[in-house]
């Protein structure tokens, strides 16, 4: 199928759903096993194309845009992990997603991801932590995120666009796949101020997880890109070693966008995983 077949495929398959008190835009294809992936800051639910694509053919993926971002509905103030948990959980539900699911998060969907362990773990089946963190942020970068909120509230989204851009990739990606790095800068250029600002306050105000990674039950995989300058490959791998029989898997020639970078290796070492907790 051509790059432009897929792209309409893929909106074919974009729905609107209401989500308790907000309207949620959502990617749903294929069937069986549901895989609910959970997009990064401060993109949306297409920086999962490659995955939706690929692993649709064997199960079903779910790909929200969370609130704020994308073409989902933005509430100002403040919207903290704990609410994008709320709204999966009711998105689930409107879709009539009955089956424990695969929750797959990416840096802030990571956090997200924690949030719904917490409140919905009858709702899970297993785990995929990719390029993100347990811990909570320091009072230092709790106090930068409110700033930037500020900033961009007064100047609009470029300027977290060209300050998060080189950090989001790794250096290789950069200089060879230039076009990967200009397609997330439009999606971050046309985020709403007041989606990003809440998001901001949000993760600034989110709970440390480092002490409960122990008491996490179930399948997890660990994923995180080999040159990732935001979350390194020391810290996941604490992560993972912290989680019962995770499995951690480090990915190349990628930074801290690893389904993006590296599509490739990213979607064999989900498809294995997905595989054994299929099979168990």
């Amino acid at each position: 199928m051509t790059d432009a077949a897929n792209d309409r495929q893929r909106k074919a398959n974009l729905l609107s759903v209401r989500a308790g008190d907000v309207e949620l835009r959502v990617s749903q294809c294929g069937s069986g096993m549901p895989i609910l992936l959970v997009h990064g800051f401060p993109l949306e639910h297409s920086m999962w194309n490659a995955q939706i694509e690929h692993l649709s053919e064997r199960w079903q993926t779910i790909a929200p845009d969370l609130r704020g971002f994308g073409g989902s509905q933005c509430t100002p103030g403040v919207t903290t992990m704990e609410q994008m948990a709320d709204d999966l959980n009711a998105l689930l539900d409107a879709l009539q997603v009955s089956e424990p699911i695969v929750f797959c998060g990416l840096s802030m969907g990571g956090y997200v991801a924690f949030q719904f362990l917490r409140k919905y773990r009858s709702r899970l089946r297993a785990l995929v932590l990719c390029d993100t963190r347990a811990a909570a942020d320091s009072a230092e970068a709790a106090e930068g995120r409110l700033k930037l909120a500020d900033r961009v509230l007064e100047t609009g989204t470029e300027q977290v666009a060209e300050a998060m851009l080189p950090k989001l990739f790794a250096a290789e990606t950069l200089q060879k796949h230039p076009s990967i790095v200009a397609f997330e800068r439009q999606k971050i250029l046309a985020t709403s101020p007041e989606g990003v600002a809440a998001a901001l306050r949000g993760m600034a105000q989110r709970l440390d997880f480092t002490s409960t990674l122990g008491e996490i039950d179930l399948p997890t995989l660990v994923i995180v890109g080999e040159h990732d300058a935001i979350t390194s490959v020391d810290e996941m791998r604490s992560v993972s070693q912290a989680i019962p029989n995770a499995e951690f898997v480090v990915i190349p020639h990628a930074g801290h966008m690893t389904p993006l970078e590296n599509p490739t290796a990213f979607n064999e070492a989900i498809e294995q995983f997905l595989t054994r907790v299929e099979r168990d």
